[in-house]
């Protein structure tokens, strides 16, 4: 099901629709893949955000991360 959706556009925002525009996508196109595309960013991010939080609760791979740092630490040339 197709929705027509109304949105007030801002000069920043008219001037990336028309280089969006320009390079042959529709005005339709071109917003469509914009919210597209701003929908999956977010859910990157939640995802990274869901996995860097699981990392830091997992003792485990915090106390190898620790050991693999001071290894490294230790590995260093002096000066």
């Amino acid at each position: 099901m197709t929705q027509a959706v109304s949105v007030r556009l801002d000069d920043e925002v008219q001037r990336a629709l028309r280089t969006l525009e320009a390079s042959g996508m529709s005005r339709s196109d071109a917003i469509r893949k914009s919210i597209l595309d701003a929908a999956a960013a977010l859910r990157r991010r939640e995802a990274l955000r869901a996995e860097v939080a699981a990392l830091e609760a997992d003792e485990a791979d915090r106390r190898e991360m620790q050991e693999v740092a001071s290894l490294m630490e230790s590995l260093r040339a002096e000066g």
